[in-house]
């Protein structure tokens, strides 16, 4: 099994492979501990734990609004990832409603980005998660989330944003290109705001679809890039995080009908953006 995990993930040294085998935190699908040693079995599941060597932590705490038996509701802040990715583990969302909770089951029904503050739902229970799973990908919640971002005299709002989304050939960005539309963002205009010699826009956003990215990459693409933006239009560089200006971006409504009991459930995020009135 050694010999296998090193050669599968190369880019993970062959010692820290060992370390974990010998800490007990690689099992199989079974629950049994796998050692360096152990035969090679083709097609078993294996889990392990991650470790990231060195991880700042992160000021801001996520707030439970709702919870049940089933579905558990989080407004989260600026900056904090949803779940363990990159340089994130510990310092999550998901990881750190394990500890408070003690709920090992708890997994994230959909994933907002680490920059974007606002509502998250986590399901509470394996075998009802993919009940409310289903209506993400049956586009049966009702998304609303505000965002700042400059304004623009010419351009007629309300509109309907349609295009097709795709990766820009950087595992970070994402791009409009041509083809069969895959995204629909609805954009509207709440308010103008005045700051210093800007005006900027305080905008209601809808999203129908869900592609990664699709409301800051909607936004860019008619030349209204939300503000504090680290993607785009232009990629910040790692490690450049200025916790005094987050991305002005926040998911602050959700509304479904619980595929469980049939009540018509309406979630507000507490949090208000920092340029908003």
């Amino acid at each position: 099994m050694l010999d296998f995990l090193s050669e599968r993930f190369a880019a993970i040294p062959r010692e820290r492979w060992q370390a974990r085998m010998l800490a007990g935190e690689v099992w199989d699908e079974h629950g049994a501990t796998v050692t360096a040693q152990r035969p090679y079995q083709h097609h078993l599941r294996l889990y392990y734990y991650r470790d990231v060597p060195v991880e700042l932590p992160i000021p801001f705490e996520a707030t439970i609004l709702f919870q049940d038996d089933h579905l558990l509701v989080v407004d989260k802040p600026h900056f904090l990832p949803v779940a363990p990715s990159g340089n994130y583990l510990q310092e999550t969302v998901l990881v750190r409603l394990k500890r408070q909770l003690g709920i090992d089951a708890i997994s994230p029904i959909h994933r907002i980005d680490r920059d974007t503050a606002g509502l998250v739902l986590f399901s509470l229970q394996q075998r009802t998660r993919n009940a409310y799973q289903a209506l993400f990908r049956q586009r049966e919640v009702h998304k609303t989330y505000e965002a700042i971002a400059p304004w623009r005299a010419d351009l007629s709002l309300p509109l309907t944003r349609h295009s097709r989304i795709e990766e820009a050939g950087h595992f970070m960005l994402q791009r409009e290109v041509e083809g069969t539309p895959n995204a629909t963002t609805h954009i509207s205009l709440l308010e103008t705001l005045r700051l210093q010699s800007q005006t900027l826009g305080h905008y209601r956003l809808e999203p129908v679809t869900g592609q990664r990215h699709q409301l800051r990459v909607h936004m860019a693409a008619l030349g209204l890039a939300i503000l504090g933006d680290g993607l785009y239009p232009t990629l910040t560089p790692e490690g450049q995080i200025d916790h005094a200006r987050p991305l002005q971006l926040l998911a602050k409504r959700i509304e479904f009908i619980d595929p469980l009991s049939g009540v018509v459930r309406r979630f507000e995020s507490a949090r208000r953006l920092a340029l908003a009135p």
